[in-house]
């Protein structure tokens, strides 16, 4: 007779996520990199959100700490990888996310840019490959330099293509953002200090360190581990959603992580062997551990199935047509509303269920003035226009 799998509750899920990602005060790190750590790569698509995130887990954080991580000590990675998203990741990660994922959106990012000049400029890969070179080269002596200076001293990327033609949104772009693109994804260039303030989307650009290569089957073992010692019990689906995977590599990767079945009520899940969620007592109650979390936060992304923390009355809420999150309002491991920033600066909330629960409205305050005091006299706007982001903003305008 096989042996019975071991049951993992939703509420023994909750109260893992809140120790693992930091999102109690006791739990909290003390650097920017333990963060990045803990929770295996931050989403980066909006600038704010990797500072926004390492605010919610770090004791003392600084914009300019993040800033010191990601642009002197460079012991954070920015890269286009998993489901072509741009991540921030452990230095030591690196490699590995480049072998597991970023290799192969690359590849993807360079023929669709050849398939693109060949029919509408036309040109082919050695011009592209000469005109690349020639971005190297400026860029060796520039040291830092922003699309337009690049440019400047690369005229080719001045030429135009023309994007959703015949749309309503149709555009003429300069091909310098494509190139541009295709060598941060290949890990020849990196971005640096953005234009502005740290939450300003306008970046210069910079020479990158190579990363070791690694074997590609070897990494996305390595990334799959890593995956499911931050975010399990978590499924296959999950596990394939999260990374970017087709099916077969996911299941060979989980198979090599020696992971073992539990039963998650409604699906099968995956953990490691010495998983410390095997051994916690179900229990719902983990000391109103409260925080303020950011659009695309990944805690937020993490998972595929998110009915075990978020009620899926609250989907349409918070998600825009293509499944990002905006600003979440997290107590226990579960979502109980979203914040927005008032217009004179200060942390606004909105709760789906009003609660009288007076250590959760402390945490919650506690939790605002945090990050009112983190952002200053920055005003921050998430790019995704959802329901609850617009009755936040609405609400800020008429105050």
């Amino acid at each position: 007779m096989a042996a019975k799998r071991p049951k993992i509750s939703d509420r023994q899920r909750r109260a893992m996520l809140v120790r693992r990602h930091l999102l109690a005060p006791s739990a909290r790190a003390t650097s920017v990199e333990q963060v990045a750590d803990a929770l295996v790569a931050l989403h980066a698509t909006e600038p704010a959100t990797v500072f926004l995130s390492v605010a919610a887990r770090m004791t003392g954080a600084t914009p300019q700490t993040v800033e010191q991580a990601l642009y002197e000590d460079h012991s954070l990675v920015r890269m286009l990888c998993m489901r072509r998203t741009v991540f921030v990741v452990p230095k030591d990660l690196a490699p590995v996310v480049e072998a597991s994922t970023a290799r192969t959106v690359a590849a993807r990012e360079r023929a669709a840019l050849i398939k693109v000049l060949a029919e509408q400029l036309p040109y082919d890969k050695a011009w592209l490959s000469g005109v690349e070179a020639d971005v190297i080269t400026a860029l060796s002596e520039l040291g830092e330099a922003d699309a337009t200076q690049i440019a400047d001293a690369v005229p080719q990327l001045k030429e135009r293509i023309t994007l959703f033609p015949g749309k309503p949104y149709e555009t003429r772009p300069r091909i310098s953002n494509k190139v541009l693109t295709v060598l941060a994804a290949e890990g020849r260039i990196r971005r640096g200090r953005p234009q502005g303030t740290w939450v300003s989307a306008k970046f210069r650009w910079t020479l990158a360190e190579p990363h070791p290569q690694l074997p590609a089957d070897q990494a996305r073992l390595t990334l799959a581990r890593r995956y499911l010692a931050a975010f399990g019990p978590v499924t296959l689906d999950d596990i394939k959603w999260w990374t970017g995977w087709n099916l077969t590599d996911t299941r060979t990767a989980l198979a090599g992580t020696d992971a073992i079945e539990v039963d998650l009520g409604h699906a099968t899940g995956y953990v490691l062997p010495d998983d410390a969620v095997l051994d916690l007592p179900d229990r719902a109650d983990t000391g109103a551990a409260v925080s303020l979390l950011p659009t695309l936060d990944p805690t937020a992304m993490g998972w595929r199935d998110r009915d075990w923390y978020l009620d899926p009355a609250h989907v349409p809420e918070l998600f825009d047509r293509n499944g990002n999150i905006c600003p979440t309002l997290w107590c226990d491991g579960r979502i109980i509303g979203g914040w927005g920033q008032h217009q004179d600066g200060h942390i606004v909330t909105h709760l789906f269920t009003a609660t009288t629960d007076r250590r959760i409205r402390a945490a919650i305050a506690t939790e605002a003035e945090r990050l009112t005091d983190f952002l200053g006299d920055i005003r921050i706007r998430p790019h995704l226009r959802t329901p609850l982001v617009r009755r936040l903003e609405a609400a800020s305008r008429a105050d």
